[in-house]
């Protein structure tokens, strides 16, 4: 773990559920790989049909379609080492690796954050501009608002990882949590932390307080416009179409921000661990089924993929 004549950490250790005996243990490996493998599935499959049915190529499935590869490739830097954590209390990971750990957790869980937004401007244009929807969303700004929300999760990605690393880790090296993470990190230091607390911060406000007001914004104006519809018919569609991208939006920035926007003062490691199971191994499964199977339109297209008939409205 130390460098010969050093003190500096090469490796971590993982707390993880290691205060938990092995019967626990193994209960929550059932449960976590099962929830694990239904999300997959569930990803894949709803990512399979919206590309291979032509009347679900709009923006709105196309953004849909995008967040499902995401929120794959974000479960998968956690959820497998943490399966192999439950078995193996005892789990090592290397200075690099967790790095890299970091990184693409970072990357892809940003990138999450600002589709969410993409998605609520989408449904902003799709309800209070309908005339110019076509012309507004077209190809091209769906795929700059797509690589706009990676290239952002890439960028500050770089800068938490950078500012986390490049700092001295002395004597500490276990890791308050099943993953590698910020906060966590930042404890096991052996030097003073006010600017990466406050860079960390910033990256956070920027993360979740900008994409959340720009969100709030959107439905502001999409309910002033929803109310202004003549028929109740008109309303419940138009509320229909927006409600399951709300649903997540909570869901989504609202373990977030327990974890991230909380003073340090208040951060409870244990607390943040059970919050961040929520998000990591719950979530991605929800939106799926939140998101996707709640909606008729996807419905009616795994319908005409397993060739039985749409459902009737």
């Amino acid at each position: 773990m130390l460098k010969s004549n050093s003190t500096f950490v090469t490796e971590f250790l993982f707390e993880g559920f290691s205060s938990f005996g092995w019967q626990y243990r193994l209960i929550f490996f059932v449960v976590f790989l099962a929830l694990y493998l239904l999300t997959l599935s569930g990803n894949m499959i709803i990512v399979t049909i919206i590309h291979l049915d032509r009347r679900l190529r709009i923006p709105m499935y196309f953004f849909l379609s995008t967040l499902f590869i995401s929120e794959t490739c974000y479960t998968v830097a956690v959820i497998p080492r943490m399966l192999f954590g439950l078995l193996n209390p005892h789990q090592m990971i290397s200075f690099q690796g967790c790095a890299t750990q970091l990184f693409f957790y970072l990357t892809f869980g940003i990138n999450n954050c600002f589709l969410l937004t993409a998605m609520g401007y989408d449904r902003y244009v799709a309800i209070c501009n309908p005339l110019r929807y076509s012309v507004i969303m077209g190809k091209r700004a769906c795929v700059h608002l797509a690589s706009g929300s990676l290239g952002t999760g890439l960028g500050m990605a770089i800068v938490q990882v950078t500012s986390v690393f490049g700092l001295p880790f002395c004597d500490g090296f276990v890791i308050s949590h099943f993953f590698c993470d910020v906060r966590p990190l930042l404890k096991l230091t052996c030097t003073d932390t006010t600017v990466n607390e406050i860079i960390n911060f910033v990256v956070s406000v920027c993360v979740l307080v900008l994409p959340m007001g720009l969100v709030f914004i959107s439905y502001v104006l999409i309910i002033s416009t929803i109310l202004k519809i003549a028929s109740a018919e008109g309303r419940k569609k138009a509320f229909a179409t927006c409600a399951s991208h709300l649903t997540v939006v909570i869901i989504h920035y609202g373990c977030a921000s327990i974890i991230y926007l909380k003073p340090k003062s208040q951060s409870s490691l244990g607390q943040d661990r059970l919050i961040s199971v929520t998000y990591t191994v719950i979530t991605p499964l929800l939106n799926p089924v939140v998101y996707s199977l709640r909606n008729k339109e996807v419905k009616d297209a795994v319908c005409r993929a397993v060739g039985l008939k749409p459902l009737s409205p």
